[in-house]
C-alpha cells in the first residue's frame, strides 16, 4: 500500500519531514511506543548527552520497525519529546543523520517538556508506521 506524502505549494518543503501524509484505507499501522535511551540491559545510555540519547532511542525505534517487518521509510509520523533544558538541535540532528537523503519523510512534531518518566531521560521518540 502506498501512502501519499503532501507538501503543498506555498509551504516549506523540508528534507526531513512531510507536511501531511494520506494513509490508504485498509493499511496495517504499527504504533511504536515512546523509545528512550535505555539499552537491552535496562541501562540509560548517554546520561546528560542528548545526542547520545537520541541515537540510542532511534536505534531502539529501528529495532521495533525491524521486528514488525518494516523499514525506516515506512514511518509516517514521529513525535520527539525533549527535556526543556536539552539542545533540540543535537537531538534533531541525530534524527537527520538516521533519515539521511531518503525521499518522503514522515511527519514530525517536537515537544519540550519539564521532565520525562526518568530524571536521566532527555528524549523520548514515539512513531507510527504503515506496514508493507
Amino acid at each position: 500500500m502506498l501512502v501519499e506524502h503532501l507538501n503543498p505549494n506555498g509551504m516549506y518543503k523540508s528534507p526531513v519531514f512531510s507536511q501531511g501524509i494520506i494513509i490508504p484505507a485498509g493499511a496495517r499501522i504499527l504504533l511504536i511506543g515512546g523509545q528512550n535511551s535505555v539499552d537491552a540491559k535496562g541501562e540509560v545510555i548517554g546520561k546528560g548527552d542528548i545526542a547520545a540519547q537520541a541515537t540510542q532511542a532511534l536505534a531502539n525505534l529501528l529495532m521495533v520497525l525491524d521486528a514488525a517487518g518494516a523499514r525506516l521509510e515506512d514511518l509516517v509520523k514521529m513525535t520527539i519529546v525533549i527535556h526543556e533544558d536539552a539542545d533540540l538541535r543535537a537531538g534533531f540532528g541525530a534524527w537527520m543523520a538516521v533519515w539521511g537523503q531518503r525521499p518522503n519523510p514522515p511527519t514530525v512534531m517536537a515537544l519540550r517538556v519539564a521532565a520525562l518518566a526518568n530524571p536521566d531521560f532527555l528524549i523520548e521518540i514515539e512513531a507510527q508506521a504503515v506496514l508493507p
